[in-house]
C-alpha cells in the first residue's frame, strides 16, 4: 500500500504502443460523459482494504462526514469484523446489492484480485490508491498496463492509480483519502489536480477565503480517466462555472486543445496553474528560432491560444477562479474604485495601470451626487476615498454609509464598466448586540441586492490576503457574495478574468491554405541553402533574387542579372556558420571584385574538408526597410512553433520574440508582430517606408504552411532577416532542417 510520500509522486504519460495503446482504445468507452456523471456522484461507496488500523480509511470516513454523505459506506475486509463503528464484509463478491463505487486501499498485489471481484459484483467503478506503478519505472508500467487491461475485461472505470480520490461538493459525495478541512462550502469552482496531497492546501485556501467548490479530483497515473477526460467533465457539470487545474504535464495537445474548445464555447473558463518551467529550449541548435522557443514560452503560448488562463500560485489559481466563478463579469477595462483609504487608492492606482486597467474619472453628474454624502475635505473623484471620516460616523445619517451611497450612484456612471469596492467588512464574530448584529446584517442584505440590481458588476475586495472568519464566511454564503482577498492577488485576477473575456471565441481551428507537396528527399540534417531557396520559391513565397554559381565567370553573370551590389556566400550543408571561416563577403560591385571574393569563398570551404560544397550564392542586397526573424521549430509536446520577432542580430541582442503554436492564420501572425516591444522599428521614420504588416504576415504564413507541408521530417525552417521595406517582402537568408522519416522496416525494429 502507498505511504503519504509516495502518494505525491508524479507521473509521466507511458508512450502508446502495445498494449498501452490497446487499453487506451478500449478504455474510451468506459470514460463516457455518462460514466463519468454517475463516477462523481456515487451513492455507495465500498472500501475495499480498510480496517481501524488504516489511516487511509480513516480519511474517507472523515472526508464523508464533513460533506455529510448519506448513502452506504461499506468497510470491504477479510478478516476484520467491524471498521470504524461499521460491520465489514470480507467480500465485494459478497456484498447483497452492488456500490456504485470502489476505493481500492489494497496494496499493489492484490489490486487485479479487486477488480476481478468488482467485475464479479457488478460495481462500475474504482479508485485506486497504491503506488508502484509507472512512476516507478519500466517494470512500473509493465505492472499498471496489466492492471488497468484487468479493470477493462471487468468493465470498471479506473481512478489512478497513485491516487488520492476526489470529493463532489454539490452531491455530498467525498472518497477522498485526505484531510478535509470542515466545514467544506459547496460552489462554483470545479477543480482537477496532478497531484496528491497540494489538494490539502487548496482545500485549506479555499476554506480560508469562502471559496466554494463543485467538485475536486486528484487523477494520480491518468492509466484511464485522463486530465482531459475530467477537464470534459467539468464542461458540462451544471454546478461548475469555472475550471481550475494544476498541471505537471500535457500528454495529449490535441485533445487538451479540443477541451479547452468546448470550455470556450460553453463560456467556462479555465485558469491552470502549469508547473515545470524551464529553459531547455529546442535542439534546432542551428536556427535562432530554438533559443527563443524554449519549453516554457511555448506551453505560455499554448495555453494563451487556448484562451487558458495561466497563473503561477495557488493563491492566483483559486482567487482568479473564484472571481469568475461568483462575480458578474466586466464588459470592459474602465473600473471604478471605491474605498475609505488614500493610500488604497494609490496601491490599486498603481497596480491597475500596470495590468492595463483604466481608472477614468467620474462622469460629472455621479461626482456632483458622491460629494453630497463626503465630509467637506474629501474629493469626489475615482479612485474614490470616502476617508475614515466615513468610518467613524458609519450610522450618523441612517443605515447607509458614505462608501454604499457612492456605490448606488457609482454603478450607474456611463464611464465605467465595473466597480471595484472595498466596502463588504465584517468582524470575526456576530456582535453580542443585537441591534447592532441586525444592523450589520441588514447592510449586508442591502449591498447584496443592489450588486444585484446594479447594471454594471460590483466586484468586493479586501486589502490583504487575510483568512476569513467562520462569521464572515456565513454570512457572505448565504448572500452568494465572494470576497476578493488582497489588492494584488485582486488585480491580477480582474486582469486575468479581463484577458480570457477578451480572448472568447478565439480557439476556433485557424484554417489553412492546403499544404504545398514537398518531400524532404530524405535529408537528415540542414539543408544547403540553394534548396531551402528552392523550397520557399516552388511554395511562391518571396525570396531575393539569386543564383548559384560554379565559377566566377557565373557569379558576375549572376550579378549582372540581380543587380549590384551583391552578397556572395558559400553554399553547402555541412557549413551553416559561413562568415565564422571567412564564407561570406559582401557589398561587391565590380566584376574584379566578385572574381576575387569568388576565391576567397571557395578558399574558405576548401578549410572544411568533410564539407559538400554546391557552389557560391550570389543574391542581391537589400538596405533600408527592417528586418524580421521567421522561424518554426518543432516542441516535443505541442509540434511546429512559430517564432516572430526581430530580425538579424536583434533576435540575439534583445530576445524580443512572440510565439504561437501551428497552424495559425494572417491575422494571428500580424496579432504577434503587434506584440513585440520593437515594432516601433517597423513604423518607419526618418526617411524609411512604414512595413505593410499585411504582406509580411501574408508570407510568413506562407512560410508555416510550408512548413507544416514536410510533415514529420521538419526540424527548423527559418528566415533571418525576412526584409521588408513597405510592401515589398523578401527572405534573405533562410536555413531548413529535417531529419529523414523512418520508412515502414525501420518503424518495425524501432
Amino acid at each position: 500500500m502507498l505511504n503519504q510520500t509516495e502518494a505525491l509522486t508524479p507521473a509521466s504519460q507511458p508512450e502508446p504502443g502495445g498494449l498501452r495503446a490497446a487499453n487506451h482504445r478500449a478504455s474510451r468507452g468506459l470514460v463516457t460523459p455518462d460514466r463519468l456523471r454517475e463516477f462523481f456522484a456515487p451513492r455507495s461507496i465500498a472500501m475495499v482494504g480498510a480496517s481501524d488500523n488504516s489511516g487511509w480509511a480513516r480519511f474517507i470516513v472523515a472526508s464523508c462526514a464533513t460533506t455529510g454523505f448519506t448513502g452506504r459506506l461499506i468497510p470491504v475486509h477479510p478478516s476484520a469484523a467491524t471498521a470504524f463503528g461499521m460491520p465489514t464484509v470480507p467480500s465485494l463478491r459478497t456484498l447483497t446489492e452492488p456500490v456504485d463505487l470502489a476505493f481500492i486501499l489494497a496494496p499493489i498485489q492484490a489490486v487485479e484480485d479487486v477488480l476481478d471481484d468488482m467485475g464479479a459484483a457488478g460495481i462500475p467503478n474504482a479508485i485506486v490508491l497504491a503506488s508502484g506503478y509507472r512512476e516507478v519505472g519500466e517494470e512500473g508500467r509493465a505492472l499498471e498496463d496489466a492492471m488497468t487491461a484487468r479493470a477493462i475485461a471487468n468493465g470498471v472505470t479506473v481512478l489512478g492509480p497513485n491516487c488520492l480520490g476526489f470529493l463532489n461538493a454539490h452531491t455530498a459525495s467525498a472518497p477522498f483519502a485526505l484531510t478535509l478541512p470542515p466545514p467544506l462550502t459547496a460552489g462554483p469552482v470545479g477543480i482537477a489536480l496532478q497531484s496528491g496531497a497540494l489538494a490539502s492546501v487548496v482545500l485549506a485556501f479555499a476554506r480560508a477565503h469562502g471559496i466554494g467548490v463543485s467538485t475536486l479530483t486528484s487523477l494520480g497515473n491518468e492509466c484511464m480517466m485522463s486530465t482531459v477526460d475530467v477537464l470534459n467533465y467539468l464542461v458540462e457539470d451544471d454546478a461548475t462555472k469555472v475550471i481550475c487545474l494544476f498541471l505537471e504535464e500535457i500528454s495529449d495537445p490535441a485533445a487538451f486543445a479540443g477541451a479547452a474548445q468546448r470550455a470556450d464555447e460553453a463560456g467556462k473558463p479555465i485558469v491552470a496553474l502549469k508547473v515545470g518551467s524551464s529553459d531547455v529550449g529546442q535542439q534546432a541548435a542551428l536556427a535562432h528560432t530554438g533559443s527563443v522557443a524554449g519549453d516554457d514560452r511555448v506551453v505560455d503560448a499554448a495555453l494563451r491560444q487556448l484562451n487558458v488562463i495561466r497563473v503561477t500560485t495557488i493563491e492566483e489559481l483559486l482567487s482568479t477562479g473564484a472571481l469568475l466563478g461568483y462575480d458578474r463579469w466586466p464588459r470592459g477595462r474602465r473600473m471604478g474604485v471605491l474605498t475609505a483609504s488614500g493610500g488604497a487608492c494609490d496601491i490599486i492606482a498603481d497596480l491597475a495601470s500596470a495590468r492595463g486597467l483604466e481608472i477614468p474619472a467620474f462622469d460629472e453628474r455621479t461626482a456632483e451626487a458622491i460629494a453630497a454624502h463626503l465630509p467637506p475635505f474629501a474629493a469626489a473623484r475615482n479612485p474614490l476615498d470616502v476617508t475614515g471620516y466615513g468610518l467613524a460616523n458609519t450610522r450618523s445619517r441612517g443605515p447607509r454609509t458614505a462608501i454604499d451611497h457612492a456605490l448606488d450612484i457609482a454603478v450607474d456612471d456611463p464611464n465605467l464598466d465595473f466597480v471595484l469596492f472595498s466596502g463588504v467588512n465584517l468582524p470575526d464574530t456576530r456582535p453580542p448586540d443585537e441591534a447592532m448584529a441586525g444592523l450589520l446584517e441588514n447592510r449586508i442584505d442591502w449591498l447584496a441586492e443592489r450588486m444585484a440590481s446594479a447594471p454594471i458588476p460590483v466586484i468586493p475586495i479586501g486589502h490583504t490576503c487575510v483568512d476569513m472568519s467562520g462569521y464572515g464566511r456565513q454570512v457572505l454564503t448565504t448572500k452568494g457574495l465572494h470576497v476578493l482577498g488582497g489588492i494584488d492577488i485582486g488585480i491580477t485576477a480582474l486582469s486575468n478574468a479581463l484577458g480570457w473575456l477578451e480572448n472568447r471565441g478565439r480557439v476556433q481551428p485557424v484554417s489553412q491554405n492546403p499544404a504545398v507537396p514537398v518531400r524532404a528527399e530524405s535529408v537528415s540534417g540542414p539543408w544547403s541553402e540553394e534548396a531551402a531557396r528552392t523550397l520557399l520559391t516552388s511554395a511562391g513565397l518571396p525570396v531575393v533574387p539569386g543564383g548559384l554559381a560554379r565559377s566566377a565567370d557565373e557569379a558576375i553573370e549572376i550579378a549582372h542579372r540581380v543587380g549590384p551590389p551583391v552578397a556572395m556566400k558559400i553554399c553547402s550543408p555541412q557549413i551553416t556558420h559561413k562568415s565564422d571561416i571567412g564564407g561570406v563577403v559582401l557589398g561587391l560591385t565590380s566584376e574584379s571584385d566578385i572574381r576575387a571574393a569568388y576565391d576567397k569563398v571557395r578558399a574558405a570551404a576548401d578549410s572544411v574538408p568533410s564539407a559538400i560544397v554546391d557552389g557560391v550564392l550570389v543574391t542581391a542586397m537589400r538596405s533600408g526597410g527592417a528586418e524580421l526573424l521567421a522561424g518554426i521549430t518543432v516542441d516535443p509536446t505541442f509540434g511546429p512553433v512559430l517564432a516572430v520577432g526581430l530580425g538579424g542580430i536583434w533576435v540575439e541582442v534583445l530576445h524580443d520574440t512572440s510565439l504561437r503554436v501551428l497552424p495559425v492564420d494572417a491575422a494571428e501572425i500580424k496579432r504577434m508582430i503587434g506584440e513585440l516591444r520593437g515594432r516601433a522599428v517597423l513604423q518607419g521614420g526618418r526617411g524609411r517606408r512604414p512595413a505593410d504588416l499585411d504582406a509580411a504576415a501574408a508570407a510568413i504564413a506562407g512560410l508555416c504552411t510550408t512548413a507544416l507541408s514536410l510533415g514529420g521530417s521538419l526540424r527548423a525552417l527559418e528566415v533571418n532577416p525576412l526584409w521588408v521595406d513597405g510592401d515589398q517582402v523578401e527572405a534573405l537568408d533562410v536555413l531548413v532542417v529535417t531529419e529523414a522519416e523512418a520508412g515502414p522496416e525501420a518503424q518495425q525494429t524501432s
